[in-house]
């Protein structure tokens, strides 16, 4: 632990506040029950608001989820179009219901690449929800970890800041999200054992769970199974337990 980096309380070690979701399994279950992938992936965002919602009763502060990463757009074409056209679905019928419940809803990664109109929606609904603070809702969209700190680097270059003026805190508040802060806690869904290029700053301490249940099947109990596994351990951020 760096000097200047302030000691977490046993308080803030056990409770896992800020939790990040890899939402995958969409496809393999769409196979196993015989429908589409754009099918499956419908299932996962009725997913999405169980969980959110799940979230909010177990008194998380902020949900990080990934819908889409910067590989994404290596897929069929099609389903990438279906995959642009669900986010544009969910921000006009989900997340609104969501933020009558107080849910605060903030997108994560480029948006260079999205149609002016999809990126405008997103947009609008972040200005809607800007001042709602039930739970903080991130969406991971064209995001990737590896680009999001080239990006920072690439900002400290630009702004001309001395060698010897980077540190991690210079580096963190220049990532596409500062406000995030430190994961606490990293669910991935389907089975997989990967990060998969996410959060890879953020999550450097992050206790990790592994399920294999595939995300549009994941709801209440799955988040709240993860939320006690990661109550019960001890996070040690390096240092030596007392024995």
């Amino acid at each position: 632990m760096a000097a200047d980096e302030p000691a977490l309380s046993s308080d803030q070690s056990r409770e896992a506040r800020v939790v990040a979701i890899i939402m995958d399994g969409n496809g393999r279950w769409a196979e196993s029950q015989g429908v589409s992938v754009a099918e499956g992936h419908r299932a996962g965002t009725r997913a999405l608001r169980r969980t959110v919602e799940a979230a909010i009763d177990l008194g998380l502060e902020t949900l990080v989820v990934y819908a889409f990463s910067t590989e994404n757009w290596t897929r069929p074409p099609d389903e990438v179009a279906d995959l642009l056209e669900l986010l544009s679905e969910t921000i006009d019928g989900e997340l609104p219901d969501l933020a009558k419940q107080g849910v605060r809803t903030r997108f994560l990664g480029r948006r260079d690449r999205l149609e002016p109109w999809l990126e405008a929606k997103m947009h609008a609904l972040e200005v809607q929800t800007a001042g709602l603070d039930t739970l903080n809702l991130w969406i991971a969209f064209d995001y990737g970890g590896r680009a999001e700190l080239v990006d920072a680097a690439r900002r400290l270059v630009e702004e001309g800041v001395e060698a010897a003026a980077v540190d991690e805190n210079a580096l963190a508040s220049r990532l596409y999200a500062p406000e995030i802060g430190e994961v606490d806690l990293l669910v991935r869904t389907s089975g997989e054992l990967r990060l998969s290029n996410f959060l890879l700053w953020e999550a450097a301490y992050a206790e990790l769970v592994f399920t294999d249940t595939l995300w549009p099947d994941f709801g209440a109990d799955d988040l709240r199974a993860a939320v006690d596994a990661f109550t019960a351990r001890q996070r040690r951020f390096g240092a030596r337990t007392p024995s």
